[in-house]
């Protein structure tokens, strides 16, 4: 198929450096960087796995609640500061 396309001016950049490190023409710089993004690279697609650690909440505890108590408690002890002492 012949085309013809705009490149902006980094890919010109970057396609013409391509050209001079491999020593390749346009048509076959263009044509492999087109090919390596339509071809997932290896391990790109690996799944993410999230790593996990225990809060020490014990099984029935709502740690919704936890940090509503903990809120409360925090706001006592400003309350607290703020009140003149005699």
């Amino acid at each position: 198929m012949r085309m013809t396309i705009t490149l902006d001016p980094d890919v010109e950049q970057r396609l013409q450096q391509v050209m001079r490190e491999r020593g390749v023409s346009s048509k076959d710089a263009v044509n492999d960087a087109i090919r390596a993004g339509l071809h997932p690279a290896r391990g790109r697609n690996k799944r993410f796995v999230q790593r996990t650690f225990s809060l020490g909440i014990g099984a029935g505890t709502d740690p919704v609640k936890a940090l509503q108590l903990s809120d409360g408690l925090e706001d006592d002890a400003l309350l607290g500061k703020m009140e003149p002492h005699n």
